[in-house]
């Protein structure tokens, strides 16, 4: 292994971590079923110290992507909202991910309020309960399941156990893993609260490849990445929010061959519309609680980029998919009370007819021929509402 992949921890990342790692973070029942408060660090020691207990090989425990990002460079605005944990596992078998889920599920139960009969709870009613997904993959080069638990704010628990994962990252600014292990093992097996003096040596690690390459791009907000062809569809939707979040291409060259990857693979995995739709909202409704007022010029910067860098699509499929990504732009603007009054704007478009059909309140129908329509004054783009014609 290549020493410049790591690094050690300074006292500030290490107190950042600690904070990390102490944070109560709540995770929301649904229906009748309590709140949970529940701190990282015993999620993961009690996790693993049963999955020890059922037979799994834990190799490590590791703090990963935006949180990791956030620990090693957060004086410079870097924010996290889920947090992400890898338990390094060997999971020969399908069997073993059954006792993994179980494992989890067992685990949420010791954080229910004393005063709960938790013999009369099972391991279905948690899953309803607690968990915002479950995803398992089990393929020739990936053997990895994830188990999300939910909460009301976005900042959802995610416990990812893997065996093998080929691509471990997307761009290079989210490339970052902290092993947790002898942070953990002070807590657990010393019973000391974090000193200077008692700091265990913490070790990051950048799967990026090189880590003071990659915390140059995370410190200056720069989009970087390796092998563009290996990020699966969902890097498109993450390189969108890095833009709206103020994050520019390191090159400008290789980020059009970059978008151009990015968009090919987004519509190989998710070749039809309602896929496409249901994955954009599906992302909006995980990254943008609390960031109500981004969600406009989040889906504004995915429109520009699959209009520019799509090539993979007939004309027809482009539109529809375009189309659809400016109705739920519009959508956004009316829940925000945001739509402007046509009659105060001025406008440009790509030479395209159009016109205004009708005035309609609260909205607005346009009729026009794509690609759709920019408001210069207001930023704002007036996409049809139902019934509008392309």
């Amino acid at each position: 292994m290549s020493e410049s992949r790591f690094s050690n921890l300074s006292w500030d990342q290490a107190l950042a971590l600690d904070h990390v790692l102490d944070e109560v973070v709540p995770v929301h029942g649904r229906g009748n079923f309590p709140t949970l408060e529940v701190k990282p660090k015993d999620i993961i020691h009690i996790v693993k110290e049963q999955l020890i207990k059922q037979g799994i090989n834990v190799k490590d425990t590791r703090l990963n992507g935006s949180t990791a990002s956030y620990v090693l460079s957060s004086h410079s605005g870097i924010t996290y909202k889920d947090v992400d944990i890898i338990f390094g596992v060997v999971i020969p078998t399908d069997e073993e991910f059954h006792i993994v889920k179980d494992t989890v599920l067992s685990c949420l139960i010791d954080f229910l309020p004393q005063a709960t009969k938790r013999e009369r709870i099972t391991l279905k009613n948690m899953k309803g309960a607690y968990v915002e997904k479950m995803v398992k993959i089990c393929n020739e080069h990936d053997r990895w399941s994830l188990i999300s638990l939910s909460n009301n704010n976005g900042k959802n628990v995610e416990l990812k156990f893997v065996n093998s994962l080929k691509r471990q990252f997307e761009f290079s600014v989210d490339s970052f893993q902290i092993i947790l292990d002898p942070m953990l093992d002070l807590y657990y097996d010393k019973n000391a609260k974090l000193t200077e003096e008692s700091c265990p040596v913490l070790v990051a690690e950048s799967m990026y490849g090189n880590f003071q390459e990659a915390m140059t791009h995370l410190k200056d907000k720069l989009i970087f990445t390796r092998n563009p062809e290996e990020i699966r569809g969902g890097g498109l939707l993450k390189y969108s929010n890095l833009l709206v979040h103020d994050f520019k291409p390191a090159c400008e060259e290789e980020i059009k061959i970059l978008e151009r990857y990015m968009c090919s693979r987004f519509f190989i995995d998710f070749p039809d519309i309602a896929n496409q739709q249901k994955k954009i909202e599906s992302y909006l409704l995980n990254h943008f609680i609390g960031e109500e007022n981004s969600k406009y010029n989040y889906l504004k910067t995915l429109h520009d980029i699959v209009n520019k860098s799509t090539v993979c699509l007939m004309a027809r499929e482009r539109r529809e998919t375009l189309n659809m990504i400016a109705r739920m732009a519009l959508n956004v603007l009316g829940e925000q009370n945001a739509l402007p009054n046509a009659e105060s704007v001025t406008c440009f478009y790509q030479p395209a007819p159009y016109f205004v059909a009708e005035q309609v309140h609260p909205l607005y129908h346009v009729i026009s021929r794509p690609p759709p329509i920019f408001f210069q004054q207001y930023h704002v783009l007036p996409f049809n509402v139902p019934n509008a014609m392309f």
